[in-house]
């Protein structure tokens, strides 16, 4: 396991897109975990700096929870802020591209969750 300290900037680095497609139907090993240790805090970060409210991805995390990501994909603006919404919308194509169906989503909707989770958490930390 790398126990390495990583810096915002370099977890913000991260290619969240191939976290995603390589994480999310792997079965439980680092792969899951990079997703969501280091790729959940990198886009957490991402969206941070883009000013974007937990509650938003929360909700977007709701949303691929009951129609799934293929249905997330034809929302409009999936995150209020247009350049948040170009962001994840490119994960959520990433995460389309598996042939994963209701596990992939679900676990989809997981990350998401932690993402907010992790946002909500620096934004508290902050305060």
């Amino acid at each position: 396991m790398d126990t390495t300290a990583r810096t915002d900037d370099e977890l913000a680095a991260l290619d969240i897109a191939a976290l995603l497609r390589h994480g999310l139907t792997a079965t439980r090993g680092s792969l899951r975990t990079s997703l969501f240790g280091d790729g959940a805090v990198g886009a957490a970060v991402l969206l941070d700096r883009l000013g974007t409210e937990p509650r938003s991805v929360a909700f977007l995390a709701e949303t691929v929870r009951a129609g799934g990501v293929a249905h997330a994909l034809t929302l409009p603006e999936p995150l209020p802020r247009p350049e948040a919404a170009g962001l994840v919308r490119g994960w959520l194509e990433s995460a389309a591209t598996l042939a994963g169906g209701v596990p992939a989503d679900d676990t989809t909707a997981r990350w998401l969750r932690a993402v907010a989770s992790i946002l909500e958490l620096r934004r508290s930390v902050r305060r």
